[in-house]
């Protein structure tokens, strides 16, 4: 099992003296530390607007971490792909996987803020449509060596052909996932899949049955089953004073971040939104002493070994690391980043532990 780098680039907290600027610039750096301790991967989220994060251009951001890096795997976190028109998503992430050298993982998902999509004028109540049709539309036009046309319901165009063309062929995909729509679609279409596992114990019971699940539909659809990969808030604690400060923190996260992005009237909310309403709801009331390891890494390494031995049973192939959650002093997520990688990737077989070697 692998182990990467993950942030969503959280900022949105009272009294908050942290500003944008200076939190662009602790990612960047906690990435290029990922690179120097030998973890698998770095993914980074697009936000706008600070609704929950403030790092919209991820792959401006990746770009600068490709030119200073020589190993680490490069990926969106995920790219809300309705925001933006697939022609352009295609060059972009072709791009810059050839300028890494084909170090590039792309993921997309939906997103479940509507104050994001108004200003672009991209319509939320449609964006599950928007989504599937922009992701056949990347793919596609990665896959083809000649001109393509499309002739769909949110797109058309004529005699398209992307340069440069990826040195990935393909440029492995992966659809990120909190409901069993997106799931499927992952599966219908050949995709890996990323999930959270507090969305998973949620929604369906813990991360095996979300393998499962996707192992069910890919070959239900002819399809060759991917990765499936998930990620981890996680926080070093070696007393009870430390790990109440980490479980303060991220039930701050929740209360001050998750649900204030998710605003309006849930019965206005589009039906394939449904899940997360039930999900926001549950984490209104959810207490420090509520969080388990269906959702937080939490404690001494390990204990955090044993939780992460479970997940590599049910199937997960990559674990990305959530450290800098909760407003967590950038010395802090940088040691422990280290920490995890000298205390418990070690105990798992994968590039991370020779890459450390």
């Amino acid at each position: 099992m692998e182990f990467g780098y993950f942030t969503l680039s959280d900022n949105h907290y009272a009294n908050n003296t942290r500003t944008a600027n200076e939190f662009v610039a602790e990612i960047a750096d906690q990435a290029l530390h990922a690179e120097n301790l030998g973890m698998h991967s770095a993914w980074i989220g697009e936000h706008h607007f600070n609704s929950l994060g403030v790092l919209s251009c991820p792959d401006l951001v990746l770009a600068y971490i490709a030119a200073r890096t020589k190993r680490i795997r490069l990926a969106p976190a995920v790219t809300v792909l309705p925001l933006h028109h697939p022609i352009r998503v295609a060059e972009q992430w072709a791009t810059l996987d050839l300028l890494s050298g084909g170090r590039v993982d792309f993921a997309a998902g939906r997103g479940y803020d509507r104050r994001e999509y108004e200003p672009f004028a991209v319509s939320f109540d449609d964006n599950q449509g928007i989504f599937e049709e922009g992701l056949e539309v990347v793919r596609k036009l990665w896959a083809a060596d000649d001109r393509i046309s499309h002739r769909g319901k949110h797109y058309r165009f004529e005699d398209v052909r992307i340069t440069p063309k990826p040195v990935q062929r393909p440029i492995p995909t992966y659809v990120a996932s909190f409901s069993r729509p997106s799931i499927e679609l992952a599966g219908r279409l050949g995709c890996n899949l990323i999930v959270a596992p507090f969305a998973a114990a949620m929604s369906f019971g813990g991360l095996r049955q979300v393998v499962d699940l996707y192992n069910e539909t890919c070959r239900k659809h002819g399809q060759q089953p991917g990765r499936v990969m998930c990620s981890y808030f996680t926080h070093f604690a070696d007393n009870d004073g430390e790990e109440q400060a980490a479980r303060a923190r991220q039930i701050r996260y929740y209360q001050e971040c998750v649900i204030p992005a998710f605003p309006g009237d849930p019965r206005t909310a589009p039906p394939s939104y449904r899940y997360f309403i039930d999900m926001v709801e549950r984490l209104k009331k959810v207490k420090p002493e509520d969080l388990t390891e269906n959702a937080v890494l939490v404690g001494s390494s390990q204990r955090i070994t044993d939780t992460l031995k479970k997940v590599e049973a049910a199937g997960i192939s990559e674990v990305i690391l959530y450290v800098n959650v909760g407003l967590k002093p950038h010395g802090q997520v940088k040691d422990e980043m280290a920490r995890f990688m000298a205390e418990v990737a070690p105990v798992f077989e994968g590039t991370n532990k020779h890459a450390a070697a």
